[in-house]
């Protein structure tokens, strides 16, 4: 990731192309096809990499709970 480049969000292969973006097209039902088609420099192997971080990304986030209160507890 390069600040210079997307605000340093992730880019697929160093393009100016954020893999969220990617994602997002995945996520709204664009097919495979549709995207290359559209995206000519994009390659197969792109799909891969972005679901791959994507999944690192997930398996790595934590989520702190608060703790109940004293006086939640009461109740």
């Amino acid at each position: 990731m390069d600040p210079a480049v997307c605000a340093g969000k992730a880019c697929i292969r160093g393009l100016r192309f954020p893999v969220a973006r990617l994602l997002s097209l995945l996520a709204a039902g664009e097919t495979r096809e549709a995207i290359l088609n559209d995206y000519p420099y994009l390659e197969r192997e792109d799909f891969g990499e972005a679901l791959r971080y994507a999944a690192f990304l997930a398996e790595d986030m934590a989520v702190d709970l608060p703790r109940p209160s004293k006086r939640s507890e009461i109740r």
